[in-house]
């Protein structure tokens, strides 16, 4: 679903204002709108921008500051931006206001030139907004009795919780002193007197009798001490079932520490302890909502057993040792300590699962920081030693402990390999930011400084286009989004041999225009056509679209249009006409535009108005299926007319009672009966289809059946939990026609009949009704493993495509390449300015330093170490007449000389040895002596032990000297003549 596509970008982690002995970071953390981050060092905060990744204000700590309330930790942001609350080691919590100017003066924008000017630069993806003015201001010291151990900041107050005691407390924020105690949160109504835990207005105490899952027998708050295994886990709570005995706790997760370079012991699905009844087929009712538990997927009814693919079931009080013990015996793994406790968890509310961290484990270290993607699809982890992204099915789609070779992570320039001490997703999930961390390892290495780590760090990923929008046509196709582009797989057009040679080309490269995501960087929404010959693309603001017939993008005309809606819900493509769910001027619409015509609102085809914002967009044949935000599922015909197409409404239905999140709805689909479709009418398509859901991560089957004239009720059974994907066959190959295919994590799991098994009458049911509708349960036909991620199934072939993780190490070739390449720029500009000594004499008043390109080039390599052998390389292979010119900018060949002495570059000083000879024997005014520099080099050559460098000086002065007198000489005033005349 996310897989890292190329070498990781290293951000500068040195503050605007640099103060002496700064710290390496220690945390990041971003605002809840993933527009600013802040990057915190032991004593200093800096708020960054994300797009472009700049500093955009910095706050120092004063010493006295730091040895007062102790060094930083962690930081976290209120839920409006405004403010920052840092976490100290010495259970201080210190307070800064982030505030925003809102004066018209923009301090960092770029001043006006014209289009034809020669650096003229486009803006990146996200670059095209001006820089914000923000400025960080102290606001106070809060000290935390207790040892406080985590913050969690909110709108009107300050939730933390302490060690000692356990309880988790409140304060609130310095403006909001002035609240009355009778307004505050203390006592709501309907509590009963004597039963909670308040002490004052704002501490609770933890207890094992009301929260036993939370608190252990010592007191303190649990962690993660009833895992099973060192690693991470996601979990899940299952609510009891009515009916049914179930223990006091169970919770049910999944382990996703598999990697098999690890030999890490994972549990297959055969070996899981059942803790709750087995699945069975409940049933809902569209027009009223039934009083069965609301689950955590937000299907409404009795909860079925999951079958998780690598369960492992935690409870409470669990006295069945034999139970434990026989499945200890299939698992060696080493227990935890009853004193560890889980690192770190993260919350993934798209698919109700938590995801805990657990502690040290021998390969990876301890889980430091965790967080999900906002769609909930894909977990980043950060290890002690290095970090890896989980699908929300468990499988691993990519990692990094260390690199090959074992390469010194002191002297390798991805520290994050090594170890991450904190992460976060930028918008669009597009880019991971990676802070890496300390190292152990470089410590103990003396060449390197006591501070490792504590760098940024971007990498980039490409994702999915069904983690937007899980069309039929997006399952389809191998569609991947990357931050500026999108990548098409079209292997499905070559011949069978080209498709499985991973050697062949079969990707298609597309540009998106930075007109465009310069100004409305993230893309949120991506869809192909059936045909994969369109593409559309939807990001913050407006859209645009593509055609490879014609390689060319349309896009609005007007910006003011462009700006003026956003996309919500989707896109799909019906031929040539481009259907998208839209938000304008606080209404809800369904818009029609065609690929033929210019994109403006004169040439919308066609508007349909909604009560609710729009969830999902789904398009089955001509059928388009329309589910909104409250609760109702639309169906439309798209009827092309003479000059134009338009939308029919053939029904609707509520599904209230059935899913009771509508925001989890993340794909839909449904499967007509044939006699209703080739002799009905459509007007009644609604109530007679199958209609499948994938709310959350459960694969969910509705099949109607009639409770009245206007009334239908469902049989519902949900056929798998946990899928990350699905897709249905509507035109497969013999039985794989209309069949269902979901990914669950582990392997492709296929129901054959799920949308084909017709309904049967029966005799009557337990109310005496006569001619109830039954349903045969739907099982599992197939079930096919896989060792990859799968992207598409190419059916005519019986292929399945998919991407596997492969990560490559290059070790750097110091300059190498950049010393060519600078080399060949230097003499090219000297040769090309080679009259320039006759320009300047015709010009008195002209300075020969800044007339030309050559002046720009010289201060352009002064930024690098490599400059002094690249000049010197450059005047070598160039005549002597253009060596006035050269030198003239960059400096006298002596006291560059010098500096290569005194920065210890001995070979190219030997190079300047040379250069000074050639001088000399022109009767440069400048020029010294060769005898004196060489004798000065040789020295340093042999106490350096450069035997090599010694060798080739003693044959230059042999060759200015064939009496050997200038050489013995020079051994002699080197030190040398002993070893000579041996």
């Amino acid at each position: 679903m996310y897989f890292a596509t190329s070498a990781a970008k290293h951000l500068s982690s040195a503050p605007a204002i640099s103060t002496a002995g700064s710290s390496p970071l220690v945390h990041i953390a971003s605002n809840a709108r993933k527009t600013l981050f802040c990057a915190i060092s032991g004593d200093a905060i800096s708020v960054w921008r994300v797009r472009p990744a700049v500093v955009l204000a910095h706050l120092a700590r004063t010493p006295v500051s730091v040895v007062t309330h102790g060094l930083n930790r962690v930081a976290n942001w209120s839920p409006d931006g405004n403010r920052i609350v840092v976490q100290t080691s010495t259970s201080h919590l210190v307070l800064i206001a982030v505030l925003y100017p809102t004066s018209s003066y923009a301090p960092y924008a770029a001043p006006p030139m014209p289009a034809s000017a020669q650096r003229h630069f486009l803006p990146g993806a996200g670059e095209g907004h001006l820089l914000p003015s923000v400025s960080l201001r102290f606001e106070g010291v809060v000290r935390i009795e207790g040892n406080i151990l985590c913050v969690s900041p909110r709108q009107t107050h300050i939730m933390f919780s302490t060690e000692m005691p356990t309880a988790v407390q409140r304060i609130p924020w310095p403006a909001d002193v002035t609240k009355p105690q009778s307004t505050r949160e203390s006592k709501s109504e309907g509590d009963e007197p004597g039963h909670d835990n308040w002490i004052g207005h704002d501490t609770w105490f933890l207890n094992r009798l009301e929260l036993p899952w939370l608190v252990e027998d010592s007191g303190l708050i649990k962690g993660s001490d009833n895992l099973n295994d060192r690693r991470e886990h996601n979990y899940q709570y299952q609510e009891p079932s009515p009916g049914f005995p179930t223990p006091e706790m169970s919770w049910e997760g999944t382990c996703i520490h598999g990697i098999p370079p690890f030999d890490l012991y994972v549990y297959p699905s055969e070996d899981g302890i059942e803790r709750t009844p087995p699945a069975r087929r409940t049933s809902a009712a569209s027009a009223e909502s039934p009083k069965d538990a609301e689950d955590h997927y937000g299907i409404q009814g009795p909860i079925p057993n999951l079958d998780l693919h690598a369960p492992l079931s935690t409870t409470e009080d669990n006295d069945d040792e034999s139970v434990e013990d026989e499945r200890l015996e299939s698992a060696t793994v080493p227990l935890l300590d009853s004193a560890e406790h889980a690192t770190s968890a993260a919350i993934n509310s798209k698919f109700s699962v938590v995801a805990v961290g657990a502690p040290h484990w021998t390969n990876t270290g301890s889980v430091q920081t965790m967080e999900w993607t906002s769609d909930g699809y894909a977990l980043a982890v950060g290890w002690e030693k290095g970090w890896s992204v989980w699908s929300v099915g468990g499988r691993c789609l990519c990692w990094a402990v260390g690199v090959e070779g074992g390469a010194s992570s002191a002297r390798f320039d991805d520290k994050f390999m090594f170890g991450v001490s904190s992460l976060l997703w930028m918008p669009g999930n597009l880019e991971l930011l990676v802070l890496s961390g300390n190292d152990l390892s470089s410590k103990a290495d003396t060449t390197v400084g006591p501070d490792v780590g504590g760098e940024l760090f971007a990498i980039p990923f490409a994702k999915s286009a069904i983690t937007g929008q899980q069309a039929p046509d997006n399952t389809r196709y191998a569609f991947l989004q990357m931050d500026d582009g999108v990548l098409v797989y079209r292997g499905a057009d070559q011949p069978d041999m080209s498709v499985i040679n991973p050697e062949s080309d079969v990707w298609q490269h597309i540009k998106i225009p930075l007109a465009y995501m310069s100004t409305n960087w993230p893309t949120r929404y991506a869809c192909i056509s059936a045909d994969g010959r369109l593409i559309a693309i939807a990001g913050r603001r407006g859209l645009l679209h593509y055609s490879t017939a014609s390689g060319r993008w349309k896009m609005f005309q007007d910006e003011g249009q462009e700006q003026a809606f956003v996309v919500r819900g989707g896109m799909v493509w019906f031929h040539h006409v481009l259907i998208a769910g839209v938000e304008a001027s606080r209404s809800h619409q369904v818009r029609l535009y065609s690929r033929d015509l210019e994109l403006s609102n004169m040439n919308v085809l066609h508007r349909e108005m909604f009560p609710a914002s729009i969830v999902l967009l789904s398009l089955i044949d001509n059928s388009l299926l329309v589910y909104t935000a409250d609760n109702t599922l639309y169906h439309y015909l798209i009827m092309p007319t003479e000059d134009s197409i338009k939308l029919h409404l053939c029904g609707s239905i509520s599904f209230e009672g059935v899913v009771a999140v509508p925001n989890l709805v993340r794909g839909m689909s449904w499967m007509v009966p044939t006699g209703q479709k080739q002799l009905g009418d459509p007007v009644d398509d609604m109530v007679s289809a199958t209609i499948l859901l994938l709310v959350g991560g459960k694969l969910v089957l509705l099949r109607p059946r009639r409770a009245g004239a206007h009334e239908v009720k469902y049989d519902m059974q949900i056929l798998a939990d946990r899928i990350e994907f699905c897709w249905i066959h509507l035109r497969g190959i013999g039985t794989l026609e209309n069949s269902l295919w979901g990914y669950d994590g582990k392997g492709i799991r296929v129901w054959l009949d799920a949308l084909t098994i017709e309904p049967q009458v029966g005799v009557g049911d337990e109310q005496g009704r006569d001619d109830v509708v039954l349903y045969e349960s739907v099982k599992e036909s197939v079930n096919i493993p896989l060792d990859f991620y799968p992207l598409s199934v190419l059916m005519d072939k019986g292929i399945i495509i998919g991407v596997e993780h492969e990560a490559l190490t290059k070790s750097s070739l110091p300059f190498a390449m950049f010393k060519i390449v600078t080399s060949i720029l230097l003499h090219t500009v000297v040769e090309a300015e080679a009259d320039m000594e006759s320009i300047i004499a015709d010009d008195s008043d002209s300075d020969s330093a800044t007339i030309g390109t050559l002046p720009q080039v010289i201060e352009f390599l002064d930024h690098f170490d490599a400059s002094l052998e690249v000049v010197v390389g450059c005047a070598r292979k160039t005549e002597m007449a253009r060596w006035k010119r050269l030198f003239d900018i960059v400096g006298s060949p002596q006291m560059l000389f010098e500096t290569c002495l005194s920065t210890n570059l001995l070979k190219t000083a030997g190079s300047y040895l040379l250069v000074l000879h050639n001088l000399e024997e022109e009767q440069e005014p400048e020029a010294h002596g060769t005898h004196e520099n060489a004798v000065r080099l040789l020295r340093k050559a042999a106490a350096g032990q450069d035997w090599v460098l010694c060798q080739e000086v003693t044959r230059f002065l042999h060759s200015i000297d064939d009496s050997g007198a200038a050489l013995r000489h020079a051994l002699g005033e080197a030190g040398l003549m002993p070893i000579a005349q041996k």
